[in-house]
C-alpha cells in the first residue's frame, strides 16, 4: 500500500500583504446606499421574491397546478392516459355528439383535472351537476374543484403582489432622493405604471378567487339540502362559507353542526369559531 506523502499537503506561506489585509478590522458603519429606501428594498425584496417564486413555482411543477400538463402529483395519483384516465379529445367528442351524456361529461371533467385544467374541469363538472342535480358525489367534486381554484388564484395573486413590489422597487436608482420616511421625492412614472398594472392584476385574481369561493359554498349548500342531517357536511359548508366571507351562512352551518353532533371532538373549536363570527357580525352590524 502506498504511503500518504505529508509533504504534498504542505501549504505555501501566505503573502504578508494579504495576511495583513485580513487582520484589519472592517468598519461596521453602514454605507450611504444602505440607508436609502429603494436600494435596501430592492436588495431585500429580490431574495424574498426569488425564494417565494421558487417555493410556489416548485409546488406548481410538483402538483401540476395551472401547468396544462401532467405533474409529479398526477403520476403519484395515477393520472395520465396510461393509467386509465380518459382522454380529453375523445371525451369532448362524445359530449358534442350527445350533450346529455352524463358519463361523457364526467370523463371530460376527470381528464381535464388530470391535465391540470381546473377552470375547464369546473365547466365540465357543472354540466354533470346540471344533468344529475341530486348526485351528491358530483356536487362534492364540483365543490372540491372550486376550492382548488381558490387556492390557485390566491397563489397567483401573491406572486403578482411580490412581482409588483419588486419591479416597483427595482426602478429606484442609487442616489435617488428619499424622505426620512422612505418616500421617494422623485416622480417615478415607471413605478407608477407598474404598480397600477400590478394592482389591476391582483384585484382580478382576488375577484376570481372570491367567485370560486362562492361557487364552493353554493355546491355545499346543495349537498346539505340532500342530506341535512350529516354533521360533517355542515362543518364543510361552514368552513367554505367562512373562507368566502359569508358570515351568515357560516354561523348557521356551525350552529347546525353543534346541534347534530354536540359531543364531537371538534365541538369546542367550533364553539370558539361560532363565538368569534357572532361577535364580528354584531360589530359590523
Amino acid at each position: 500500500m502506498a504511503r500518504f506523502d505529508k509533504s504534498s499537503t504542505k501549504r505555501p506561506k501566505q503573502d504578508a500583504a494579504v495576511a495583513a489585509s485580513r487582520s484589519v478590522k472592517r468598519s461596521t458603519a453602514p454605507s450611504i446606499e444602505d440607508t436609502m429606501f429603494f436600494p435596501r428594498l430592492r436588495r431585500h425584496a429580490k431574495w424574498m421574491f426569488v425564494f417565494l417564486a421558487v417555493a410556489l413555482g416548485g409546488g406548481f411543477v410538483l402538483f401540476g397546478v395551472g401547468a396544462g400538463g401532467t405533474g409529479v402529483g398526477d403520476i403519484l395519483r395515477g393520472g395520465g392516459a396510461s393509467s386509465g384516465v380518459p382522454s380529453i379529445s375523445s371525451s369532448q367528442k362524445k359530449t358534442e355528439e350527445d350533450p346529455k351524456n352524463v358519463q361523457a361529461w364526467t370523463d371530460l371533467s376527470t381528464a381535464l383535472q388530470a391535465d391540470g385544467q381546473t377552470d375547464n374541469a369546473i365547466d365540465a363538472q357543472k354540466h354533470v351537476v346540471a344533468l344529475t342535480p341530486k348526485d351528491s358525489d358530483a356536487l362534492r367534486t364540483l365543490a372540491g374543484l372550486y376550492l382548488a381554484q381558490v387556492t390557485a388564484k390566491q397563489q397567483d395573486a401573491q406572486l403578482a403582489q411580490l412581482r409588483t413590489a419588486y419591479q416597483g422597487a427595482g426602478q429606484g436608482f442609487p442616489g435617488a432622493l428619499v424622505s426620512p420616511t422612505g418616500q421617494s421625492l422623485v416622480d417615478d412614472r415607471i413605478s407608477v405604471v407598474l404598480n397600477t398594472q400590478g394592482s389591476t392584476e391582483i384585484q382580478r385574481l382576488i375577484g376570481e378567487a372570491q367567485t370560486a369561493s362562492a361557487g364552493a359554498v353554493a355546491a355545499y349548500q346543495s349537498i346539505v339540502k340532500l342530506t341535512p342531517n350529516d354533521p360533517n357536511l355542515q362543518l364543510e359548508l361552514a368552513q367554505a362559507a367562512q373562507q368566502a366571507g359569508d358570515t351568515a351562512t357560516a354561523i348557521a352551518a356551525y350552529a347546525a353542526f353543534l346541534k347534530l353532533a354536540p359531543d364531537d371532538p371538534n365541538a369546542s373549536i367550533v364553539k370558539q369559531q361560532l363565538k368569534q363570527l357572532r361577535q364580528t357580525s354584531a360589530a359590523s352590524g
